[in-house]
């Protein structure tokens, strides 16, 4: 029995971390432009089409083409910026969420047109595998997903700590006015911060299409998942965004173990409930006084 929770909380933390690369790149837009992307699971989705459609032609795995889709994601995410958000930005929140949701609605759109509401599965051999390390057996897409999330997650990092641009972003994020003040282009860093943004979801997609057949209406869940995980580490909150992911993955590991999988779901909104409750802003959000 402890060897099977050992298992169960491993799996849970290894789609968590999955979950985190989504939640990244939802809480990283959010934390500089101060607007909340409702598309954001039909990036992730779009990510799940570009990792299906390469893994069919190339039989490339599908954890190698992440990159792609996140690079494919990036340029789309900075052109919808450039074109379009950036006219947005100074707009009432209520037309911001319009324009998302528009653009949510207009993906699942061209998905169902173009590849019709069919599942489409990627068999790999690796989906009936697993390492075997001591008592534990980690399944080796998850184990693979995982590791190109922390991968990607880490770059990440480094680029905001370490690189010109990076720390523009923060500075953007930080303290817009004054960014300003220094001579700091806004609306570009806005165009690369939604980049960046969506290229996590991007990537989050392909990692995670082994794992669920991809489909245009699985969208709102990804949605609803990466909402979850930053409202419950805090919006804005890199921090947050990667320990409620792991926190997320977890309940919803030993909810499906120990009660059903039906109220794994169930078990991320009671959370999500109790921690609005606790603190308000989240876990690592900043508490009002």
């Amino acid at each position: 029995m402890t060897t099977l929770y050992l298992n169960v909380i491993a799996g849970g933390i290894l789609i968590g971390i999955v979950y985190a690369l989504i939640a990244l790149g939802l809480t990283i837009i959010f934390g500089v432009m101060r607007i909340v992307n409702f598309a954001h699971g039909e990036m992730v989705v779009i990510g799940m089409y570009v990792g299906y459609g390469i893994w069919s032609v190339t039989k490339i795995p599908p954890w190698m083409i992440a990159p792609v889709a996140a690079l494919a994601l990036f340029m789309l995410g900075y052109a919808l910026q450039r074109s379009i958000v950036n006219a947005f930005i100074e707009r009432p929140q209520h037309a911001q969420f319009i324009l998302f949701i528009s653009f949510a609605l207009i993906i699942t759109g061209l998905h169902l047109v173009l590849f019709g509401p069919d599942s489409r599965p990627i068999d790999i051999i690796e989906s009936m595998q697993s390492y075997s390390i001591g008592p534990l057996r980690l399944d080796v897409v998850r184990s693979q997903a995982a590791l190109m999330a922390l991968a990607l997650i880490t770059g990440l990092i480094l680029f905001l700590r370490q690189s010109m641009l990076g720390r523009s972003i923060r500075a953007a994020a930080d303290n817009l006015i004054g960014a300003q003040v220094i001579g700091i282009r806004i609306r570009n860093v806005y165009s690369v911060t939604a980049g960046i943004g969506m290229a996590c979801a991007g990537a989050a997609g392909a990692l995670v299409a082994p794992m669920f057949d991809t489909q245009p209406f699985l969208a709102t869940d990804f949605t609803l998942i990466a909402f979850i995980i930053v409202i419950v580490g805090g919006l804005g909150s890199l921090t947050g965004a990667l320990l409620g992911g792991v926190i997320i993955g977890l309940s919803e590991a030993l909810a499906a173990l120990v009660f059903s999988p039906a109220l794994k779901t169930v078990f991320s909104y009671a959370l999500l409930t109790i921690v609005l409750i606790w603190r308000p802003n989240g876990l690592f959000g900043e508490q009002s006084r």
